[in-house]
């Protein structure tokens, strides 16, 4: 359905081809997930199967590029529409109108089908996505990941041959990933649709694929093979896959389920580890001595002191936006030092929460204070030193042509030393040139300049929405060892996200909100292992013992080693 024959693509002013030597067949009715670190150039392979590149990208593209016997070269994405459905990374660039049903329908009217089979496959589509409750909401008042399933029921309804999903699950909550997925294994099964995908969190997917396409670094071929098999030799995988390394298993689980058949004799050495290795491993997010470790928030009566700098307290906070209540009565206290994981189904309220403590959103009711500060009434050079946030769309936060113009206006906004933003950006992006544009990096490069921009300002209080969103396993540890470093230093965080493997590795405290309600606020151990959405693979692999890390799980082994 799909053949790559000897495909590089060079884009204009680039000292190389972004990705050479591709050359392998999706074959029809398969799914087939294409795999690698961020920025080995997954993007371009998955636009090249569409006709985006090099029709809308530019560049050169040598080679060919056949889907269903046309060439990408001669035939421009508009004539490819029948054929191919593609989801890009960004939904919001994908809508053309306002609704979701319109969304629904517009390429089905593109395509001039009759009224009656628009309606009915609208009415399929709403339903296997979980949808007909939003058919009328306006695509702008959704969440970011209500418009990522809406971006996918759009290229659904047209019923193409093939589909090409960059990170399809990257904005969704658990539940909605396992929809979304199992929705996607039933047109594969059931109808013969090819499934051309790119995925970071590898957790969620690997289980699905027919075969995988690792591309392991920039320039370098594919390799093309089975899961397990492309598994046991790539540089980014799963933490199932990184528990079956660890535990010398062959061939490697792809499943919780295989895995817990294989971590009998694992459960029973932890079982036997001695306490003070299980503790050294338990307790690895303990915070830095001369700190108490923050404690769950309580509500706290008015007449008590204000919070101190650093810190921030949401008191009976309560927003309504275009007449949908997003927030109701949250209270909550962050603690100088705490790490939070904000979690819950996308559309619980965690980026209206999130927004409404840097001040972009208006309580209806209630208060929100940062220190001293109420963030909607402080002026924003000034909130800029309180309390930072790195949004889910990272480019509403760069404007300039280059990395080191972005790294120069951030150092200037912040009153900071230059040199300080390029700094973290080695850090967060090692590699990466002065000269590189925003846009031309990928969307998990574009997150760290983002994240860098912000953290150049110091803010006490650090706010992150889906920060590991485009991110592979190698920059989520870079990041997650940088928050821990912020943390140890007194700047509180916050993270709204999907990915509980983050929340386990990184949170000391995890809220849970459900219909802008808090519905659970403890120690991550107690909140994520009794909740089966919300428990990383670890944990499900070797309960009812409460390990959350493979990291977690070595440290105890070695512990027991001795």
């Amino acid at each position: 359905m799909i053949r790559f024959e000897d495909v590089s693509v060079t884009y204009d002013g680039a000292p190389g081809p972004t990705v050479r030597g591709v050359d392998f067949e999706v074959p029809e009715g398969e799914l087939v997930l294409l795999a690698g670190p961020s920025g080995v150039g997954k993007s371009t392979v998955l636009g090249a199967v569409s006709g985006l590149v090099p029709h809308f990208t530019g560049g050169t593209l040598r080679g060919r590029v056949t889907v269903a016997g046309r060439d990408t070269r001669t035939h421009k994405p508009r004539e490819l529409a029948d054929v191919v459905g593609t989801v890009g990374q960004d939904p919001l660039s994908h809508f053309v109108t306002d609704t979701v049903e319109d969304e629904l329908a517009y390429g089905m009217e593109s395509l001039g089908l009759a009224p009656e089979v628009m309606r009915r496959r609208v009415e399929e589509t709403l339903d296997l996505l979980g949808l007909a409750g939003l058919r009328d909401r306006p695509i702008a008042t959704l969440s970011g990941g209500q418009q990522q399933r809406v971006a996918i029921g759009s290229v659904l309804t047209p019923h193409p041959g093939v589909l090409v999903l960059d990170e399809p699950t990257s904005a969704l909550d658990p539940a909605a990933a396992e929809e979304v997925l199992a929705v996607l294994q039933r047109l594969v099964h059931d109808l013969g649709t090819t499934v051309f995908m790119a995925e970071h969190r590898l957790e969620r997917v690997i289980q699905y694929a027919d075969r995988v396409v690792l591309l392991p670094s920039p320039g370098a071929p594919p390799i093309l093979g089975d899961p397990a098999e492309v598994m046991a030799v790539s540089p980014v995988y799963p933490p199932v896959v990184a528990l079956g390394r660890l535990a010398g298993w062959a061939p490697l689980p792809l499943t919780v389920r295989d895995a817990r058949r294989r971590a009998v004799d694992l459960r029973q050495r932890l079982e036997n580890a001695p306490l003070k290795g299980r503790g050294a491993a338990i307790d690895m997010r303990l915070p830095p001595r001369g700190r108490d470790k923050p404690q769950p928030s309580r509500a706290r009566k008015h007449s008590e002191p204000p919070t101190p700098e650093g810190a921030a307290h949401i008191q009976a906070l309560s927003v309504t936006r275009a007449r949908i209540q997003a927030l109701h009565d949250i209270t909550l206290t962050i603690a100088p030092g705490e790490t939070i994981a904000l979690m819950g189904r996308n559309g619980a309220g965690k980026s209206t929460l999130l927004n409404s403590l840097v001040g972009l959103v208006k309580p209806s009711s209630g208060t929100v204070r940062i220190g001293e500060a109420t963030p909607h009434r402080t002026a924003p050079k000034d909130l800029v030193r309180k309390v930072g946030l790195v949004p889910q769309e990272p480019r509403d936060l760069l404007y300039a042509d280059t990395v080191a113009a972005e790294c120069a206006a951030a150092d200037q906004d912040a009153g900071a030393d230059p040199g300080t933003c390029r700094a973290l950006v080695t850090e967060l992006l090692p590699g990466v040139t002065d000269g590189t544009h925003p846009r031309d990096l990928s969307e998990g490069q574009r997150l760290a300049l983002a994240l860098a921009v912000v953290l150049t300002a110091r803010p006490p209080l650090l706010l992150l929405d889906e920060p590991t969103r485009g991110l592979d396993y190698a920059a989520k540890a870079r990041l997650v060892t940088v928050l821990r470093a912020l943390a140890a230093e007194g700047h509180a965080i916050v993270l709204a996200t999907h990915d509980v493997e983050l929340a386990a590795e990184l949170a000391d405290r995890v809220v849970l909100l459900a219909e802008g309600e808090v519905i659970a606020d403890g120690p991550t151990a107690d909140v994520v292992v009794s909740s089966p959405s919300f428990a990383p693979q670890v944990t499900k692999i070797l309960a009812p013992q409460h390990w959350l890390t493979v990291a977690q799980v070595r440290a105890a082994l070695e512990e027991t080693a001795r």
